[in-house]
């Protein structure tokens, strides 16, 4: 990746965390840059959370492999939700095939994040190591 884009995508992720992230660990990682990268590059969001939820899970400090996508973008309009989900996999085939074991998807049409500018909890973690 160059320094510039690189730079780009830091000031991006440390704007993004203070205006819409303040409440959830923000790692600003090459994978959450990634992800934040690819979804804007191909949805042109406007709105977008990329949340590392891997802390509420049994993983080392600084893993990068449980993420919530909370995507509010104008393309989503008369698509149904199992479309909108697929694309965001789409988008993120390759992080999902190599260093991203788990996905949560929000994705909303503009209208849907005006009536309801919030995104849901997840729930705890239940699995793994014999729980």
């Amino acid at each position: 990746m160059g320094v510039q884009l690189y730079k780009f995508l830091l000031n991006f992720t440390r704007k993004a965390s203070k205006q819409t992230m303040s409440r959830v660990p923000f790692s600003g990682g090459p994978v959450e840059m990634g992800i934040r990268k690819k979804i804007t590059e191909k949805l042109n969001p406007i709105h977008l959370e990329v949340i590392n939820e891997s802390y509420k899970h049994n993983a080392p400090p600084g893993t990068e492999a449980h993420f919530k996508v909370v995507v509010v973008a104008e393309q989503f309009k008369d698509m149904p939700l199992i479309k909108r989900h697929r694309t965001v996999n789409d988008v993120l085939s390759t992080e999902l095939a190599t260093t991203v074991h788990a996905l949560s998807i929000e994705a909303k049409t503009p209208e849907q994040w005006a009536a309801k500018p919030e995104a849901a909890s997840t729930p705890a973690c239940l699995g793994g190591f014999g729980k």
